[in-house]
């Protein structure tokens, strides 16, 4: 066992939600000091936005969760709940930031609308190493494999710490725990979608439009030029029922871009 650790947990399904009740639980009964900031009600897709033109209203939340755990609901975004937490709720800086476990995966360009990755990359902007979890279906309820990983991914960090402040996304397979092949370290993949605005019409005969889509999974892209080839795209390995785990970064710079354009005269 590590020692305990000081651990703030957020997500974007909101502070009712299964799955950070039962992420927060498993870390507190595991010894260590947890601190829950979410959302008061579902934020998903709502990407790294921020409350700015209106107020943020936070509340402590009692009775939800393991005794030993404080809990806050916030009115703001996953990234809003994250800033409050590091600057009005906790006296020192956490070890870690989680959040999550999220309803539904975040793969491929998911990340880039996700309200559980942004709150995750909010930890690591300020210098915080930060784990984003996610159980890859929306409907899948058994919770806890997920949460046991992070519990043992911690330990993992602690023993092995990384070189940097790094936010790891991580993606679950929905299957029974014997049932997950193992641990897979993957590059993001593509994740796109056939996009359908339905229009419909409210009750007063005025129209509206509901975002809907089917996913496009595509598996062959260009491999990053600075990884082996040999490792897996996060949307490849979830389907083989592997735990993956991807490091990202904030830093959006395009390497080859930067020195395409650098070869070109005038530039």
């Amino acid at each position: 066992m590590i020692k305990p650790l000081k651990l703030l947990v957020s997500n974007d399904d909101g502070i009712f939600s299964l799955g950070v009740r039962s992420l927060a639980n498993t870390l507190a009964t595991a010894g260590h000091s947890v601190t829950v900031v979410c959302p008061d009600s579902e934020r998903s897709a709502t990407g790294h936005g921020l409350t700015l033109h209106q107020p943020i209203r936070a509340e402590v939340i009692d009775g939800i969760f393991h005794d030993s755990v404080t809990a806050w609901s916030c009115s703001g975004t996953p990234a809003d709940c994250v800033k409050f937490a590091l600057s009005a709720v906790l006296g020192d800086r956490p070890d870690f930031v989680l959040s999550g476990i999220n309803h539904g995966s975040n793969l491929g360009t998911d990340i880039l609308y996700s309200g559980t990755v942004s709150a995750a990359m909010e930890g690591t902007i300020e210098g915080i190493p930060s784990i984003a979890i996610s159980l890859a279906s929306p409907t899948y309820r058994e919770f806890q494999p997920s949460a046991d990983f992070a519990v043992t991914l911690l330990d993992r960090l602690v023993q092995n710490p990384l070189p940097q402040a790094t936010l790891l996304n991580v993606n679950v397979p929905p299957v029974e725990a014997q049932a997950i092949a193992g641990v897979a370290i993957a590059r993001q993949g593509l994740r796109r979608y056939i996009e359908n605005f339905e229009k419909r019409l409210d009750p007063r005969g005025k129209s509206y439009y509901w975002l809907a889509g089917e996913v496009i999974e595509e598996l062959e892209q260009p491999q990053h030029f600075h990884l082996p080839s040999d490792i897996p795209t996060d949307v490849q390995a979830i389907r083989k029922n592997y735990i993956t785990i991807t490091p990202l970064q904030y830093n959006l710079t395009d390497v080859w871009g930067v020195e395409h354009l650098s070869k070109i005269d005038g530039f």
